[in-house]
């Protein structure tokens, strides 16, 4: 293989797969002072020599320092792809478990696949939308626990209407008692 033919090959996109071993190499590495073939295997429920082939194929892109019998490292653009890919399964764990109460198991799993494929403008939106139903006023966990409700029943129209002007009123309300605390205290 030329030079060049090597280039294009190592500019490629990463894969699913390389970035699930970026994360699970950043993960080890938070989690013991070195990180070893075996434990990415144990850890992917991979064989062995199929670390060790993504290994070289990562250390070849700058990813990953690797020799054969030492402990992996990752150079800084491993770090940064291994620690996104982190911070996206967070959000999206935390979305699946927090806001849609899926079973932690499979939230881990479904997260997996998921940050793959999200741009990042999406888990932006994503993580900002999480933000606001469980901080703003018309919204909150009273809110979640009714779109529970609505998940099991669903639709509801007089009980929609009944909901929506309760959350007039505590919207009115909350909005009453954060002014009573910006005013001055009388003296």
């Amino acid at each position: 293989m030329t030079d060049l033919q090597e280039q294009k090959r190592v500019q490629k996109p990463l894969t699913p797969v390389m970035e699930d071993y970026l994360e699970t190499i950043f993960d080890l590495d938070s989690e013991k002072k070195a990180v070893r073939v075996k434990d990415i295997a144990k850890r992917l429920d991979v064989k062995m020599p199929t670390v060790t082939s993504m290994l070289k194929t990562l250390s070849k892109r700058a990813l990953v320092n690797y020799e054969k019998y030492e402990y992996i490292e990752l150079t800084a653009s491993g770090l940064a792809v291994g620690g996104e890919m982190r911070r996206r399964h967070g959000v999206l764990y935390r979305f699946l478990t927090d806001i849609l109460h899926i079973d932690p198991e499979m939230a881990d799993e479904e997260a997996c696949k998921m940050e793959h494929a999200l741009s990042e403008k999406t888990l932006e939106s994503l993580t900002d939308f999480m933000d606001f139903i469980q901080k703003c006023p018309r919204a909150g966990l009273d809110w979640l626990e009714h779109f529970e409700e609505y998940r099991k029943h669903g639709y509801e129209f007089e009980k929609c209407r009944m909901l929506s002007s309760g959350f007039a009123c505590e919207l009115k309300n909350q909005a009453e008692q954060l002014q009573d605390k910006s005013l001055p205290a009388d003296e």
